[in-house]
């Protein structure tokens, strides 16, 4: 088990009834204990044991962004914890119509024991999370994909058998939700991060100025650079994502020009450790960010880590729901 990361055999943190936006928000135990129950749920799951955890209880999903691995493995995992969940798109709420957030947040948690949003600006989730009285669990928004990030901490985990001192490195947008919650949460987890993206595509800076507050306390190493190959030097992990996210359809041709020198290639990869890991959050580019032959080689881990993102959110919502 995650041993190495809790403070010892008896730590059990009481998350019930907390939202889950963001992994700033919890302490290196809190989330030593969501992943350790992860990989304890996952067992189970595969040995075909009952998880009856949340029977009785509904999660309400509402996605103003579309989405396969979200909806499906926050769908499937309150399934099989014994609860439901229902699909609430904006064309079927009077959200999409002019209701404020404050008066949704606040219907809806009369009806549903926690909620589920995959959305745009941050500041919608933590609109909602302010009016509601369950919990709220963040999906993704423009900023933080924190959920993924679990997934992603746990399939290191289960590949490297330990997170602390570990180096993760991330090429591509430094600006969006992946590299900001790879921050909080490797920094948290006591790993060294390094992270490398184009001038003008840097992380958002209180973000930075927050994590390397943390760092002080985690013994973790930051580096922010412009250039991939001082990134990836050393690297037991190498993460991207699409150059072009949601919303930026527009900048599509631009941005291909841009990060054409961040593409994770075999040229690259081969300045990271021998025995490094390729992790990507899906949906990728094959030959844009990254090369078929990293993606779809023996380093590649993207569908344990697609596959993880069921059973962390198993661990966050049975945390949350059920205590």
């Amino acid at each position: 088990m995650l041993n190495a990361i809790r403070k010892g055999e008896s730590f059990v943190p009481n998350l019930k009834g907390k939202d889950f936006l963001r992994l700033a928000d919890f302490s290196k135990e809190e989330l030593g204990w969501l992943l350790e129950t992860a990989v304890q749920l996952k067992k189970a799951q595969k040995q075909g044991k009952s998880q009856p955890f949340l029977s009785g209880k509904v999660l309400g999903m509402i996605f103003e962004k579309s989405s396969t691995r979200t909806r499906v493995s926050f769908e499937v995992g309150m399934m099989q914890l014994g609860g439901q969940a229902i699909f609430l798109s904006t064309k079927d709420l009077q959200l999409g119509r002019g209701e404020t957030i404050a008066d949704t947040a606040k219907v809806l948690s009369r009806y549903v024991d926690g909620i589920m949003i995959r959305t745009f600006g941050h500041a919608r989730i933590e609109e909602f999370a302010e009016h509601a009285t369950v919990p709220v669990i963040n999906g993704l928004t423009d900023l933080h994909h924190p959920a993924q990030v679990m997934a992603d901490l746990q399939t290191i985990y289960e590949n490297k058998g330990h997170l602390e001192g570990l180096k993760l490195c991330y090429i591509g947008d430094g600006n969006n939700n992946m590299a900001h919650s790879l921050l909080e949460g490797a920094v948290k987890m006591g790993m060294d991060i390094s992270l490398a993206s184009p001038a003008g595509y840097e992380p958002n800076s209180s973000i930075v100025s927050q994590v390397k507050k943390e760092a002080v306390t985690s013994g973790s190493s930051i580096l922010l650079t412009g250039d991939p190959r001082e990134a990836i030097s050393g690297a037991d992990v190498v993460i991207t994502d699409v150059w072009t996210s949601m919303g930026q359809e527009e900048e599509a041709k631009e941005r291909l020009a841009t990060f054409a020198p961040f593409q994770v290639n075999e040229e690259l990869c081969g300045l990271a450790n021998k025995d490094y890991l390729f992790l990507h959050c899906l949906p990728a580019h094959r030959g844009e960010e990254v090369t078929e032959g990293i993606i779809d080689g023996p380093h590649s881990v993207v569908f344990d880590e697609a596959e993880n993102r069921l059973h962390a959110q198993k661990a966050i919502l049975k945390a949350l729901l059920a205590g």
